[in-house]
């Protein structure tokens, strides 16, 4: 069996194009070699293969383009070209390299498993003494029509319609058929039709010239495989709404004072009722690190795929053998129901007061199980570790896993043996292996539950992970520990966010091909069908703050290009190291800073240098010091002395590389501090000029390179749908690569993209994206509609045109005016929060407004404890609002 391979693409100096061939023999075994491919023009590239080896049944393969030895880009492998083997045949294949397709969201599960369940034919096509073999996508084709070719000739109908040749879908999406060359005249011309799939009945052409056949014949036992563009036909453009709520807020009228799976599981059937097709959520992942309020932030995991205890549906777990002991369980878990908020350690430890005790009962039992069996084989590489930090933390009273006195070092045979059926610790190691397999239980039934509803479970992924996590104890090689991520300034938090997650070592994560990340994105897709990727930018680049820093004002974008000091200058600014890299304190700015406590300041926290002018004392010279200084000291006026230490500390312009000392970031938001102000003019005019081409230009194809060496590894590892939040400060190239890639934008109309806009235009929105009124960072509507007054007359007068003044309160009917104008633009999703769908009744919407928001960004200590006030029993009962919200989505064609 020969396989001859051509395909046309244009590659640059440095480049080729291998193909990677996937035999298959009877007993389903696979081998897979890379073969290179000569070109004479570095446009058409061909290879040829022998397979002398008759146990083989089929074989699959795809075009990647290596750089300088190096893979560098694969095509899109979601549909493979796959093919049965004939090891008499000669098979002529001619292809196009093949893109993530304009409509690549047809083809992941989000799709296929909820919104139209979809399987193609597994049944090979006939081969003939000489075959012509041509194959087509044409993913928009409606439920219940199929494909058939129209020809030129008799074989092909002649162009009758009601003569079509049928095809078959061989893969997703994918249609085939063979023809016998010796039935077929050359040139050859065709079109492909659309048929009712039952009755054969022709329905549509497909639009554009008619295709010709680029060969001129067929010899025998030859397979010509022509592979053409995709369908050309427009299809209808799928739209869905949703609800965005975090599972800890779902309330239930069993559940026990947080939402839990079982919940989740029960607001599906309230997305059915209102005919919405999502449930977006934040992340599920184990958190408990301080074992106390503090672990409420959900993106602070100490493990990727472990999920939190906290989400145990204890009503899917046996009673307490003891009827006392049952009855005092069931009393406090309907008083901590009946709180309007998380209790985070209450219902933390009451959870894990009756995990432990239905563990003692049937834990032997539950792990000796077929189905534990099952699961912890298919997980042990994650479990095993997770189990022993979780008994280690628990026993050193730290998740620190520095400070322990054992086990510091993660050694695998060490753990191996720690874990061990006989070894002691077996018994608290083996109940976190149950509480998992319990949660994954119950989280796998929900979202089967919802497949089979045709709701769409959206996950979310972390841009982070917690310096003291699983991760950071098992693969520290992967990670920079002495760094911590964050965002740069933006109208959420002036000082910037620091996050104190670590950042990646990408360079190391990329060796071996992302596969951290392909494990992680993998396990997720067992439960979802969708994904937010948070904070994408960090693909492109991630802010990088110092580790003495508490604030995200001295941090810089990694990888990034620093300028030197000749570049610095070229643009007009004379260097001056000292006085541009140290904090500026000189006694206007400490009066500006502190006012009558300026004397106190000097006294205390600084040094004289004479000249009126000022350093901070060794003790106080990083904000990490002045934090630690202050510690305990809750008073306002402690905490005003303590940020305007903080703000004296990033009084700098320039931040030198940590890397690269020579080289320099013109500090972030320094055009707001009191360095600048000292400037001249013209060295003000000299910064602002590299400033804007640093912040905005320098990088642009820096980092789309950056982004698309790991971006289409991740995206490619699943088929589940990739949403991504793309706010903040979005370098030019970021839309290049969500186009590239597919991913769906984050689009909210009080944050536009375009420049120069207060609010963006509904109307424009791109398709492939996700509209949403606010996100969990944000205020609610309501919310956000009391804080600013004059913001809010603006969106009344000039967004939703209305006359006169605006209501101090936005009333129910305008909130659902405002929800009705997401739910009509053009993106794709349109997920709003549970808060907002409620706001459109009066009668039922929470009367604090404030009470409804998750989480405030500026504050790194926030609680996240917000709850339903209502139950989903009450909300399944609430008929108007139900049936009005059934309307505003059947009305905007939403399905």
């Amino acid at each position: 069996m020969k396989l001859h391979f051509s395909i046309e693409y244009l590659t640059h100096w440095g480049e080729d194009v291998r193909v990677s061939l996937t035999l298959v023999d009877a007993k389903r075994r696979t081998q897979t070699q890379t073969y290179p491919m000569e070109t004479r023009d570095g446009h058409r590239w061909t290879g040829e293969v022998l397979i002398t080896d008759g146990r083989i049944r089929s074989f699959h393969y795809h075009y990647s383009v290596y750089k300088e030895g190096r893979k560098f880009r694969t095509e899109w492998d979601f549909v493979p070209r796959r093919f049965r083997a004939d090891i008499t045949k000669t098979y002529l294949f001619r292809d196009a390299w093949q893109d993530v397709p304009l409509l690549s969201h047809l083809y992941t599960s989000a799709f296929t498993q909820c919104v139209r369940p979809h399987t193609a034919e597994t049944e090979g096509l006939p081969y003939f003494n000489s075959t012509l073999m041509l194959k087509v996508s044409a993913p928009q084709l409606e439920e219940g029509q199929a494909l058939a070719l129209l020809g030129n000739q008799p074989a092909l109908g002649e162009w009758n319609p009601g003569f079509a040749f049928r095809m078959k879908e061989t893969g997703l999406y994918e249609w085939s058929v063979t023809l016998s060359a010796a039935g077929v005249t050359f040139p050859m011309e065709y079109k492909y039709v659309v048929i009712d799939a039952k009755t054969g009945d022709f329905v549509a052409w497909e639009g554009g010239e008619n295709r010709v056949l680029p060969i001129s014949g067929v010899a025998k036992d030859e397979v010509v495989v022509i592979s053409d563009p995709p369908l050309r036909i427009r299809g209808n453009r799928w739209k869905a709404a949703g609800v965005v709520i975090p599972v800890f807020s779902l309330r239930s009228e069993g559940s026990c004072g947080v939402g839990d799976f079982g919940d989740l599981k029960a607001m599906v059937d309230w997305t059915v009722l209102t005919r919405m097709r999502v449930i977006q959520l934040l992340p599920v992942y184990d958190t408990t690190i301080h074992k106390n309020w503090l672990d409420s932030y959900p993106y602070n995991s100490i493990s990727i795929y472990a999920l939190h205890p906290q989400y145990v549906d204890l009503r899917q777990l046996p009673k307490l053998a003891d009827e006392k002991e049952m009855a005092e369980y069931e009393e406090r878990r309907a008083a901590l129901n009946a709180l309007p908020q998380v209790d985070y350690e209450a219902v933390s430890a009451l959870k894990q007061e009756y995990l432990h005790a239905v563990f003692r009962r049937e834990g032997k039992e539950m792990l000796s199980s077929e189905r534990f069996t099952a699961f912890f084989k298919r997980n042990e590489d994650w479990l095993v570790p997770y189990a022993a930090f979780c008994v280690l933390r628990d026993r050193f009273g730290t998740a620190d896993f520095h400070a322990w006195p054992e086990y510091a070092e993660y050694r695998t045979e060490d753990i191996r043996a720690f874990c061990r059926p006989s070894a002691p610790a077996y018994e608290e190691v083996s109940y976190y292996y149950y509480v998992q397999f319990c949660l994954h239980e119950q989280l796998l039934a929900a979202s089967d539950y919802a497949r089979a509803k045709g709701i769409i479970l959206k996950g979310d992924i972390p841009i982070g992970i917690s310096r003291n996590s699983v991760e950071a104890w098992v693969e520290p090689y992967y990670f920079n520990l002495d760094g911590q991520a964050g965002a740069p300034p933006d109208d959420f938090s002036v000082n910037g966010q620091n996050w104190g997650f670590p950042t990646y070592n990408w360079e190391v994560m990329l060796e071996d091909g992302c596969s951290w990340w392909v494990r992680r994105f993998r396990k997720m897709a067992e439960y979802f069908n969708a994904y937010r990727i948070d904070h994408v930018l960090g693909f492109f680049r991630i802010w990088e703050i110092p580790s003495d820093s508490v604030h995200g004002l001295l941090g810089h974008f990694s990888p990034s290009l620093p300028m030197s000091v000749e570049e610095i200058e070229g643009y007009g600014l004379r260097f001056r190291k000292n006085y541009f890299t140290h904090p500026n304190i000189s006694d206007w700015v400490l009066d500006k800073l502190f006012g009558e406590r300026a004397e106190e300041v000097k006294a205390v926290y600084l040094d004289a240098l004479g000249m009126d002018w000022y350093a901070l004392k060794p003790e106080y010279d990083t904000q990490r010091k002045v934090e630690a200084a202050f510690a305990g000291k809750s008073s306002a006026e402690d905490a005003a002395l303590r940020e305007g230490l903080y703000a004296l500390i990033s009084n700098v312009l320039f931040i030198p590389d940590p890397k690269q000392p020579d080289k320099y970031h013109p500090r972030i938001s320094a055009r707001c501090d009191y360095l600048y102000q000292t400037l001249s003019e013209e060295e003000k005019r000299a910064f602002d000029a590299l400033y804007e081409d640093y912040y905005y230009h320098r990088h642009n194809e820096f980092w789309y390179g950056q982004a698309m060496r790991k971006l289409p590894v991740l995206v490619e590892a699943t088929q589940m749908l990739v949403c991504a939040e793309d706010l903040g400060m979005v370098p030019e190239c970021v839309p290049w690569v969500m186009d590239d890639l597919r991913i769906l934008t984050l689009e909210i109309q009080t944050m536009p993209k375009k420049f120069g806009l207060k609010f963006g235009r509904l109307e424009e929105n791109p398709y492939r994206s996700v509209a949403t009124i606010f996100t969990h960072d944000m205020p609610t509507l309501r919310g956000w509609w009391e804080e600013d007054a004059v913001r809010a007359q603006q969106y009344f007068n000039e967004v939703l045109q209305k006359d006169g003044e605006a209501p101090a309160s936005i009333p129910g009917w305008l909130c659902e005016e405002v929800v009705a104008r997401h739910l009509y633009s053009p993106s794709m999703l349109c997920l709003i929060s549970w808060q907002d769908w409620m706001s459109i009744d009066e009668r039922l919407r929470y009367p604090d407004a404030d009470f409804e928001r998750i989480n405030v960004p500026s504050n790194p200590r926030n609680y996240w404890h917000y709850r339903m006030h209502l139950t989903i029993e009450e909300l399944m009962g609430c008929d108007d609002l139900n049936r009005k919200i059934r309307m505003l989505i059947t009305h905007s064609g939403r399905d």
